[in-house]
């Protein structure tokens, strides 16, 4: 009898195994398909970083870039159709997943315009417009966790759309993405949209955390403080799990699921390991439970695929543990609500950063084309 390999056992326990990545290239050459057909891979995530790699590397994207230069296309503009086909064509790949698991898998996600993070009402119209221009069933439409975009996050599934939450750090704010998570399906059932076609993943980050607590780790430097490196991302991944279970059991939920709508389901995100100390799965195995979904770059999906060990659920049950990891943070003084407070800004930070040096680089792709043609 074969032996199922890691990433099938992944499956088995109930992980959908989504690729942070995509570009124009893993779509042309087919290796996208080869990740679904041998590693399970049932959808994909983009972000902001994710296209500033993908368009400015290489030349997939010099043929598309002269076309829109000789219509006289800007750049705004140039950046919205490159990505939204990538994501078209990323939708009609996945399509027969989408359309065996009922829409849950085969999902494909495009995020807002991340200067918008902070602007409720433009990031609702932003969210709009990417679902018309991708016009796939299968898109979901990725709003940050702030503050603002939680309003957001209610209004566009009130519409109808689908919606990935991205950038949750805190246990607090993921509380507070369920119930704008929960409002916008009722929003969306008084609109008289069908609920069971609306989904939803709420994106709660775990390497990150572990990155910027173990930073200050380090500065207190007694044996304490460094027999707890490396378990905060995963503690507080578990305890986002528990939040799950809990919000998704009471008397709110159940009169929507009455009317057939789909929880939102929790999906870890940064789950490749940044401190090569650590195991290069350690982000996958140890964070298994049903109806999550792990969004992997292609070195850590390799990892498991390779070597990972996949010991059935490793979250129910670990919440005591996750606590009592929680707590010993805050003993030394490590204050929970500024790390993830910090990481959120960050995290926000990095893409603003990555699309102004897409936004560069592409006017600079213009203006170049412009003059050869």
């Amino acid at each position: 009898m074969i032996k199922a390999t890691p990433t099938a056992q992944l499956s088995d326990a109930g992980v959908s195994i989504w690729l942070d990545d995509l570009s124009r290239e893993r779509l042309a050459s087919g290796s996208l398909q080869k990740l679904i057909d041998e590693k399970n891979v049932v959808g994909v995530t983009t972000n902001p970083s994710i296209f500033q790699a993908a368009i400015t590397s290489g030349s997939d994207y010099d043929a598309k870039i002269a076309e829109l230069a000789a219509q006289g296309a800007g750049v705004e503009e140039t950046i919205f159709e490159i990505t939204t086909t990538d994501v078209a064509d990323a939708c009609d790949l996945f399509a027969p997943i989408a359309a065996a698991t009922n829409g849950v898998d085969g999902r494909v996600s495009i995020e807002v315009d991340p200067r918008l993070a902070w602007d409720t009402e433009r990031t609702i119209a932003e969210a709009k417009n990417l679902y018309k221009k991708v016009d796939k069933d299968n898109v979901l439409i990725k709003i940050p966790a702030t503050l603002e975009g939680l309003a957001a996050i209610t209004a566009t599934l009130g519409e109808g759309i689908s919606v990935n939450v991205t950038l949750i750090f805190s246990l607090d704010r993921y509380r507070a993405v369920i119930n704008a998570f929960q409002s916008g399906l009722k929003l969306a059932k008084e609109n008289g949209h069908d609920l069971a076609k609306i989904h939803s993943v709420a994106s709660f980050f775990v390497s990150r955390v572990d990155s910027e607590i173990d930073k200050r780790l380090d500065a207190i430097g007694t044996d304490e403080a460094k027999a707890l490196k490396g378990k905060a991302g995963v503690a507080n991944a578990r305890l986002a799990y528990q939040v799950y279970e809990d919000l998704f059991a009471t008397e709110r939920w159940a009169v929507l699921a009455e009317t057939g709508a789909l929880p939102q389901r929790p999906l870890w995100a940064s789950t490749g390991v940044k401190d090569p100390a650590y195991p290069d799965t350690l982000y996958v195995t140890e964070l298994v439970a049903a109806d999550v979904v792990n969004t992997m770059p292609e070195k850590t999906l390799d990892a498991t695929f390779d070597h990972g060990v996949v010991a059935g659920d490793t979250i129910t049950g670990t919440y005591a543990e996750a606590n009592r990891v929680l707590n010993a943070l805050d003993e030394l003084g490590i204050a929970y609500n500024e790390v993830v407070a910090l990481l959120e800004s960050e995290g926000l930070d990095k893409f603003v950063a990555s699309w102004k040096e897409l936004l560069a680089d592409v006017e600079g792709a213009l203006a170049t084309a412009g003059k050869s043609s």
